[in-house]
């Protein structure tokens, strides 16, 4: 098979002082950062969707990108190209992971059984091209959202004709992420919500979701498959109002239903922004309650309200990721995904790398920052100090439950007025500020 970057040779990590766009300035793969390599740190993964399935194309005008991937016909070829295309690109980029729908890699024919040929073909390429590079399977998913069948949901849809193709094509989704030794699997509610309340049933649309994902328990047990699951957050997007809204709502939803236990959130930084949010709230909130997964890394526009997926190059933004996901112990089963594209105009191959390496390096500066961070406890006295009465007798009193609405009456009427402290919050940020340089 022909190349299909031949202009573009293995990224190499060259320095800050490099003027070579297809170098890394700052990712420096094997540099060790808090005993560990950076490379384990950030476990970078591409997603399939974006970078090799997208065209350019917006709400209003189709594609602008020409590929040479899609130069045939035949769109098993096309799929099998496009693989090829995408390996090479992960090789040349020097990434450890992928990602991927079913769909992105073998395209939907008319009916499940000739899909499911059509996933098995290429997946058996898949698995051979892993084994040529070593490059590993982040997570795997499927394409719930897309076709027309999925117009009002898939788990969550009124019709159990199309809850039970759903439940099919997750069942084969899962086991060929399981073949490929996928480290996790995600579950993106893409419809699942609604777009208006005047013809939902809202309490047994929920109560058919958590069904559903007490079923792919079940089967990832049958099967053996010891991937994390993940559930990724987004509050609206295509439909008006999604179930998984944001990282507080899922964990609501998975207590609720007693799932709690079997899923990790898988967190996007531009989902996080639609929900209202930042995105380190989305994180602390999920290491706060332990279903803190894996990571969709990328941005959006604070002036457009939409799912821009821009490549994150905010260094405050992935300072503070790196700095929230290291104090909880860096990633285990899941990584760093760029679930994110090129603009419109960005038409040439080679600025897939460079969107690549700006992401990479930017999270590359956090990383270094936030171990700076964390080395001088810079940014931990402040919190402590500022949390110092929970220490007490009175704090840790009132923590343990030794103490009432009674007792703390009487302990007020003592001790009469409480003294105000100042938060601190513009030293603080001026702290931060002198690491990020």
């Amino acid at each position: 098979m022909p190349e299909f970057f031949p202009n573009v040779g293995k990224i190499e990590y060259q320095g800050p002082d490099s003027t070579n766009p297809l170098s890394f300035k700052h990712y420096d793969p094997d540099e060790v950062v808090l005993g560990k390599p950076m490379r384990e740190h950030m476990r970078f993964a591409v997603c399939y969707w974006h970078t090799f399935k997208g065209l350019g194309s917006d709400p209003f005008g189709p594609g602008t990108m020409i590929r040479p991937w899609n130069d045939s016909d035949d769109e098993m070829q096309v799929a099998e190209m496009t693989l090829r295309a995408a390996f090479e690109f992960f090789t040349k980029l020097g990434v450890d992971f992928w990602c991927f729908h079913d769909h992105d890699i073998a395209p939907e024919a008319d009916t499940l059984a000739e899909s499911n040929k059509r996933l098995d073909k290429m997946v058996d390429l898949a698995a051979k091209l892993q084994d040529d590079t070593g490059i590993k399977l982040l997570w795997g998913t499927a394409n719930l959202f897309a076709h027309r069948r999925y117009l009002g949901g898939a788990s969550t849809n009124p019709d159990p004709a199309i809850f039970a193709y759903a439940a099919a094509q997750v069942k084969k989704a899962m086991e060929v992420t399981h073949r490929l030794g996928g480290l996790g699997y995600v579950f993106w509610g893409g419809r699942e919500g609604y777009d208006t309340l005047l013809n939902t049933d809202l309490k047994r649309e929920l109560d058919h979701l958590a069904r559903f994902l007490h079923m792919a328990v079940d089967y990832k047990n049958k099967i053996g498959f010891a991937g994390q699951f993940y559930i990724e957050p987004k509050p609206k997007e295509p439909t008006k109002h999604q179930y998984d809204f944001d990282s507080a709502g899922v964990y609501g939803f998975l207590i609720a239903n007693g799932l709690e236990k079997d899923f990790k959130l898988n967190i996007e930084a531009n989902h996080a922004t639609l929900a209202g949010h930042t995105f380190i709230h989305e994180l602390e909130f999920a290491v706060a309650h332990d279903i803190f997964g894996s990571v969709d890394a990328n941005r959006g526009d604070e002036l457009l309200g939409w799912d821009t997926d821009q490549f994150p190059t905010n260094l405050y933004d992935t300072t503070l990721a790196m700095y929230t996901i290291l104090r909880a112990g860096g990633f285990t089963t899941g990584g760093l995904n760029f679930d994110a594209k090129v603009r419109r105009q960005s038409i040439d191959l080679e600025d897939l790398f460079h969107a690549h390496i700006g992401g990479m390096d930017a999270f590359a500066r956090g990383l270094k920052i936030a171990a700076r961070l964390i080395e001088d406890k810079a940014l931990e006295q402040f919190v402590a100090d500022r949390y110092a009465g929970w220490d007490t007798p009175l704090g840790k009193d009132i923590e343990s439950g030794k103490l009432g609405f009674s007792e703390l009456e009487q302990y007020t009427l003592a001790h009469g007025e409480p003294q105000p402290r100042s938060g601190k919050q513009e030293l603080i940020e001026n702290v931060l500020n002198d690491y990020i340089r």
